[in-house]
């Protein structure tokens, strides 16, 4: 099989295209032809040596595909279903293996490309609007990048729930994307706090949800509405600098939660209930996944170098 491998750490130009031997699935694992891998920047991270990997390295914990073997012991797949997973290893190649307790069957509706670009960015919304915070029916949030990809999921599953969302972002293509996927405002990121004030009456966000860091911290805090809530989950900016933790009781009895999605995925249960509501969502068209681009697996390279160039909207995929 083809397979994308990185033998050092360095720029995207050390991912290259290269013959490996089939994966062979142990005893609880699936292998699974890839139909479609999500790219995400844990993986530029890893490329790039800022996360310690061995290598040589092959990128990827995203995927959807095709089961084309069952290893031992596993119960409920089967050779030809249909499957997704963000807990994978190795999904920049034509198969990989995956641990049967982490793939999500695949409805017959879901098309398999937009399958592939769900699970990290459509769990990581869906644990951000059902469990890492607590806005109601009625308050307002804030949600920052919100023409990316967890940003156009987390918008609509917000607004399902009643919740009215505001939204940054850099441009007036990706506001107009964010406005589409249901938010009430989007505006750009400068002023953005006094915007969102002038927005509640001068009351102020119920919850801020912010996944850029160090360049929005500050007036992500300024936004909040007392008793308001930050979820930190991501720094795309760059990491936060240690603050003093008195600026939460200035601030409102303000709240601050730096959550990641590992932590809200431990059982079968939770999985099973996150993707079974990602997934019927996607098959009655009440959730629409943005695909902003599509790269042949031989160009891993370039969706690296697409995405730390943040100019992209929605999810990158490469297609084997």
């Amino acid at each position: 099989m083809r397979a994308i491998m990185a033998e050092q750490a360095g720029e995207p130009e050390v991912l290259v295209v290269r013959e490996a031997p089939d994966p062979q699935p142990g005893p609880g694992e699936l292998l699974v032809d890839a139909a479609a891998i999500g790219v995400n920047f844990i993986e530029i991270y890893q490329r790039s040596g800022v996360y310690p990997v061995d290598y040589p390295f092959t990128p990827g914990a995203e995927a959807s595909g095709t089961v084309a073997a069952v290893g031992a012991g596993v119960d409920g797949f089967a050779v030809g279903d249909r499957i997704a997973t963000a807990g994978a290893t190795g999904t920049y190649a034509e198969r990989f293996v995956v641990a049967a307790e982490q793939a999500a069957h695949v409805p017959s509706g879901v098309d398999l490309e937009l399958a592939g670009a769900l699970p990290l960015q459509g769990c990581t919304a869906h644990y951000l609007a059902t469990s890492a915070a607590t806005p109601q029916a009625g308050d307002t949030v804030l949600v920052h990048a919100g023409a990316g990809g967890v940003g156009l999921l987390l918008t609509q599953l917000l607004v399902a729930r009643g919740v009215r969302v505001l939204t940054t972002a850099s441009s007036d293509a990706k506001r107009r994307l964010s406005l589409d996927a249901g938010a009430a405002e989007s505006f750009d990121y400068e002023g953005f706090a006094d915007r969102a004030r002038e927005l509640t009456g001068g009351e102020g966000v119920a919850v801020v949800y912010d996944g850029v860091g160090r360049d929005t911290f500050d007036a992500s805090l300024d936004a909040l509405r007392v008793r308001g809530e930050l979820v930190l989950f991501g720094g795309a900016s760059g990491q936060v600098p240690p603050f003093d933790l008195q600026r939460l009781n200035a601030g409102g009895s303000l709240s601050i939660t730096r959550p990641s999605l590992g932590h809200f995925m431990r059982t079968p249960e939770e999985r099973a209930w996150r993707y079974g509501e990602l997934f019927g969502a996607l098959a009655d068209d009440s959730l629409q996944v943005q695909v902003g681009a599509r790269f042949a697996l031989a160009d891993a390279a370039d969706a690296h170098r697409a995405l730390a160039g943040r100019g992209t909207t929605g999810k990158l995929i490469l297609i084997p």
